[in-house]
């Protein structure tokens, strides 16, 4: 029994074995001589364009917001404040590691700008953290942080309330 026997025997089953193409007909609506239209493949592109400048500004875009949530967070040490840093560390950081991960869309004449500029805003943000972290003084930034027989800085002028005290 041939494979077209078979065919017609089984109305829905189909035969794989077989490498001819013109046993089976053509879906509805399919014109083999249609080529593909060029506004699409350029539409393609420009979204790919587009995609790729808006992952390479989405840390930018995030300073705003971080800015606002340290500023709310208040300079007290607790809890609360320091997990905030610690994530605004943090991201930033895994996020320039995994640069080469996220930039595969980064293609093209602009891609090293654009790497230059996810680099960037994820910098900028490291160092919002970091102006916090000093702010808060949890950075070592005089000689008595980590030096025992060295005086602790003598503060000059106390603040409260908008109030300078001497």
């Amino acid at each position: 029994m041939s494979s077209k026997q078979i065919a017609r025997k089984c109305k829905w089953s189909l035969d794989f074995n077989t490498n001819k193409s013109s046993d089976l007909p053509a879906p509805p609506a399919y014109n083999p001589t249609v080529l593909i239209n060029q506004t699409e493949v350029v539409k393609d592109q420009r979204l790919i364009f587009k995609r790729s400048w808006d992952l390479a500004l989405g840390p930018l875009k995030q300073i705003p917001m971080n800015a606002f949530i340290m500023y709310m967070s208040g300079n007290s040490i607790s809890i609360f404040p320091i997990m905030m840093i610690g994530m605004m560390l943090i991201r930033p950081i895994k996020a320039m590691f995994s640069t080469q991960v996220t930039s595969k869309m980064a293609n093209g004449a602009q891609g090293t700008g654009q790497k230059l500029i996810y680099f960037l805003g994820n910098l900028s943000n490291v160092a919002i953290a970091l102006y916090k972290c000093h702010s808060m003084g949890l950075l070592p930034t005089h000689a008595s942080d980590w030096l025992a027989f060295i005086e602790p800085q003598i503060r000059i002028e106390y603040y409260g309330g908008g109030i300078s005290f001497i």
